[in-house]
């Protein structure tokens, strides 16, 4: 067996779950949700995801985030986050043969079971709540299964990575937040945050954590990315940090030239830069605690070998060729997603 088949065969019962894909967003810019518009039946040639491709990358499972730009706020943002919820209600119900709504860990194993891919939803960043805790149970209550706590700018009750440093984590409503999707089974997505919140939600949440969409630190110093000692915390909480593909989070070369106001030519990034990434996780956190969070559709380039969806059963080869077993492999794509997700629901009916 060759190490593509290997994985061919990996892929048939141990399914990709990605933590963070912007298909919505771009959904809204590029056609104003309109599916005849942008059909992802076929080829998209203006987006990284299409159903095609999404099969020809093993994927089963995806977080889609709803996100909406912090340039929205108060009860824009709210809106515009329920038009996001509704376009991927709308997209699952267009496509019922390939997309099956899932709001629980069984929901995904039995989208699985039906070759279907589980649609789940992640909002991203705490202004699409609008500071209220009503707002949260409803997205709830709508399917959405993660919050991440901030975007690229602080919140009145949590601060960024991105941002500065106001409040050195949560504030007490920020802890109720947390404690409230504890109690409702939803994740806390603690990517974009700063180090002091992630670091302090640690401390608050009694149910595990994700990363949808970060890389390590260690590896590419920047504010984007996990430190060692919170990657470490995270073993200790069973949570998993879904490493994405991100160039300037992968590359501290494109960072600084990111940084640098883009002169001369853009440095190459490449899949062995992003396997590189998986692996320091593995070590810091342990193999129980690692995914994959490609941000695709999020981000406008992305790292030679993984352009698009399709990657994925790439970035396993390179794995595998780098001595992972089948089990561990397996819990990379999704049983480490899996895991956390059942967990979450655990903590909440406790």
């Amino acid at each position: 067996m060759t190490t593509a088949e290997r994985i061919q065969a990996l892929l048939a019962t141990h399914p990709v779950w990605d933590g963070h894909n912007d298909l919505p967003w771009e959904l809204r810019e590029q056609a104003a949700y309109d599916f005849d518009a942008m059909d992802i039946a076929g080829p998209v040639p203006t987006t990284h995801t299409d159903l095609p491709r999404l099969r020809a990358g093993g994927v089963g499972a995806q977080f889609w985030s709803v996100f909406v730009p912090a340039t929205l706020a108060g009860g824009a943002a709210v809106t515009a986050t329920l038009e996001q919820v509704d376009a991927v209600h709308r997209m699952v119900e267009r496509y019922p043969d390939q997309l099956a709504l899932a709001r629980t860990a069984d929901d995904v194993e039995a989208a699985w079971a039906s070759g279907r891919i589980a649609s789940l939803m992640g909002a991203e960043g705490g202004h699409s709540i609008d500071a209220s805790l009503g707002v949260l149970r409803m997205l709830y209550t709508l399917g959405v299964r993660y919050l991440t706590l901030t975007h690229n700018d602080n919140v009145p009750w949590a601060d960024s990575g991105t941002d500065a440093e106001v409040l050195g984590g949560l504030s007490p409503f920020g802890e109720d937040v947390v404690r409230e999707m504890n109690r409702l089974g939803m994740l806390v997505d603690l990517s974009h945050t700063s180090a002091g919140t992630m670091r302090h939600a640690l401390r608050v949440t009694s149910a595990p954590v994700i990363f949808s969409h970060s890389s390590a630190r260690a590896v590419c110093d920047v504010p984007r990315n996990v430190p060692d000692d919170v990657l470490a915390a995270l073993g200790a909480n069973g949570g998993v940090c879904m490493v994405t593909f991100v160039p300037q989070f992968v590359s501290e070369k494109v960072a600084a030239w990111r940084d640098a106001g883009q002169q001369g030519p853009r440095p190459r990034v490449t899949l062995d830069d992003v396997a590189a990434h998986v692996e320091h996780v593995r070590e810091a956190a342990g193999v129980d605690h690692v995914g994959l969070g490609g941000d695709y559709d999020g981000t406008p380039v992305l790292p030679d070998g993984l352009e698009d969806v399709t990657g994925y059963p790439r970035l396993l080869a390179a794995l595998a060729e780098r001595g992972w077993s089948d089990a561990d492999l397996g819990k990379l794509a999704s049983g480490n997603a899996l895991r956390v997700l059942r967990a979450a629901e655990e903590a909440a009916s406790a």
